[in-house]
């Protein structure tokens, strides 16, 4: 493998070599890197959840370059990189770093006809990391800051006549040297800590809308009462309007309503199906924005009803119930790294893959570990039917792990800076906002074994009243606050490896849902599909197959012991193995499960019987 540390050859061009970033520069391929067209990457439409037909896909070869930050927009580039790879991947074409003393600029012209600017034209991103400015025509858009949350611009004032359009983005992200979220990213790669994404690492796309559209919708599903709740956000102009909805199953109309504008709509199902990792039924969902009986603009999106809650077994203690029946939650830490993409699957299929491989192995959740993916990932599991944990990527790190996990100490919350506080504050909110659509998420958890963790009381508190349909697992592995004889939140969640423990029953067992939100780590190199030919790493290592298999029955039958007990919940770390970490279930390029398919998937189903 070779690995070369760029900071030192582009000191002169590219900045400090404090900065220097060491990248893998002949990582392990997967299956999908050939099936990648860099002129078409990533084709799909990317919002499942509120689709229109009028639109245009963006992804592609940039033109792009590093310079150092606050140098003015580039009049020549450095050459060609494939969006919406990072630059510091392999599919990118570009493989070089960034840093926070430099700027990632991109470039490429757009085409839109004449008859797309009859209305508005909406340029939509997926994610950026961390902030992006975007020019047209040289004029500058907007900026955003957030590297996992969606955002948009209405271009339209900005472009020229005719249909040749310029359009420029400019990139900072100073990854580990600064306070935002970063998961996790750092400079210098090593152990649990991987390689830096920087720039356009989701699908950028163009939407055509007319001058008044739906600009968003919010479906909330009432299990009990068998409905929907939809709350369309409306782009509107002078004028009596109104939205009219309908859901249908298979093609079949279960469902009728309309609202005035402000208003919610109720949208009553008729003999109405749960969904469920068993039967995930989704039902399509139309609406129409209408101005008397002429209909201005029209969208499609899905729903699901379902119900998670907390539900108490016979000894009292604290279970989670989905659709009012308990279900014992168990599931893989799922990174959502590529050797060849990084942040990026290199297609749509990849990233289902990981999807359906986990439900084929017994796995009945996944818990997205400080990372957020981008809304087809969500809009798969609903299709698959895998509950989620959604974890807030950490940052601004530094503060103290209670070495006695679940006990908390005034004072063992981190004092982050008001800009610090600020940035959390909007990412995680805009996150909620983006993914609150998808059914399978059923949990939220703004911290990660303290890493950033501050004013956990707070947050907790406002996660739960922001969105009072999930559960809240405050800090899963880190500092927890008593509020009373209770821990906030919903969830009291430890981590131990390799073996399995719960939080003691006695102590808030009754009182919280008690959840192992990591274990076991059992490690396994193979051979010609690890990140680097040594120095791989694992909680515990083994040296084959079959030696793997028979701790891993093990750590399972321990397990079980604890169920009875009053856990409610496992994650096994992990889904695949990534950079240096050999603990997967799979290879880190996905050719290779370590584990008996058939099998394990028998062995899990011992857990929810």
């Amino acid at each position: 493998m070779k690995k070369i540390l760029f900071g030192i050859l582009l000191m002169l061009s590219l900045g400090s070599i404090a900065e220097a970033q060491e990248l893998n520069t002949d990582p392990i391929l997967s299956p999908w890197s050939e099936k990648v067209d860099p002129a078409k990457p990533l084709p799909e439409y990317p919002r499942p959840q509120m689709i229109r037909e009028s639109w245009s896909n963006l992804n592609g070869s940039w033109d792009y370059a590093i310079l150092e930050k606050g140098s003015p927009a580039p009049n020549r580039f450095q050459g060609k990189i494939t969006v919406p790879y990072p630059v510091e991947s392999y599919l990118s074409g570009v493989l070089k770093p960034v840093g926070s003393e430099q700027e990632l600029w991109y470039k490429r012209e757009l085409q839109i006809p004449k008859a797309q600017r009859k209305g508005r034209v909406l340029l939509h991103f997926g994610a950026v990391d961390w902030e992006a400015e975007v020019f047209i025509n040289g004029k500058s858009v907007g900026k955003h800051q957030g590297g996992y949350d969606p955002f948009s611009f209405d271009i339209t004032t900005y472009l020229n006549p005719g249909q040749s359009q310029d359009l420029m983005v400019r990139v900072w992200d100073p990854t580990d040297q600064g306070p935002q979220p970063r998961g996790k990213q750092v400079n210098r790669p090593r152990g649990i800590w991987y390689t830096p994404v920087t720039g356009i690492w989701q699908t950028v796309w163009l939407e055509y809308v007319p001058e008044n559209y739906i600009a968003g919708l919010k479906i909330s599903p009432d299990w009990d009462n068998g409905t929907f709740e939809i709350l369309p956000d409306v782009h509107l102009g002078q004028g009596e309007y109104k939205m009219t909805v309908s859901a249908t199953d298979k093609g079949k109309l279960v469902g009728k309503a309309e609202a005035n504008l402000g208003q919610s709509i109720k949208l009553k199902i008729n003999e109405p199906k749960s969904w469920s990792p068993d039967n995930p039924h989704l039902y399509d969902i139309q609406v129409r924005l209408m101005k008397g009986n002429r209909k201005v603009d029209e969208v499609r999106s899905y729903g699901a009803l379902r119900k998670i809650a907390i539900s108490y077994d016979e000894n009292g203690m604290q279970r989670m119930a989905l659709n009012g029946e308990t279900l014992f939650q168990y599931g893989p830490l799922d990174q959502g790294w590529w050797p060849d993409g990084l942040y990026t699957a290199p297609t749509d299929e990849a990233l289902l893959f990981d999807i359906e491989k986990t439900k084929e192995l017994g796995f009945n959740m996944i818990r997205k570990h400080v990372k957020v993916e981008p809304a087809r990932w969500y809009y798969h599991c609903d299709r698959v039917g895998i509950l989620v944990w959604q974890d807030m990527p950490s940052g601004d790190m530094g503060n103290v792990w209670e070495p006695k996990p679940g006990i908390y100490r005034k004072g063992m919350d981190k004092d982050r800076s008001v800009e610090s506080e600020a940035i959390f504050r909007k990412e995680w909110k805009a996150i909620i906002d983006a993914f609150y659509h998808f059914p399978s998420i059923v949990v939220w958890v703004p911290f990660n074994e303290a890493w950033g963790q501050f004013k956990t009381k707070e947050i907790t508190e406002w996660t739960k009243s922001y969105d009072p349909s999930r559960l809240v697992n405050s800090a899963s592995g880190g500092n927890f606050e008593l509020e009373g004889n209770k821990l906030v939140g919903d969830i009291f969640d430890v981590h131990n490896y390799p073996d399995p423990v719960m939080p003691s029953p006695e102590l808030f067992g009754k009182i919280n849902i008690l959840t192992l939100g990591e274990f076991g780590g059992l490690g396994l190199p193979i051979e010609g599909h690890t990140w680097q030919e040594k120095d791989n790493w694992g909680y515990q290592s083994f040296k084959n197959e079959e030696e793997l298999w028979t701790r891993y029955q093990r750590l399972i039958g321990d397990l079980k012991l604890l169920i009875p007990k009053g856990l409610a919940a496992a994650v096994y770390t992990q889904t695949t193995d990534v950079e240096v970490e050999v603990n997967g279930l799979m290879t880190y390029d996905r050719k290779v499960i370590k584990f008996p398919a058939e099998v394990m998937k028998r062995l899990h189903q011992t857990l929810y019987d």
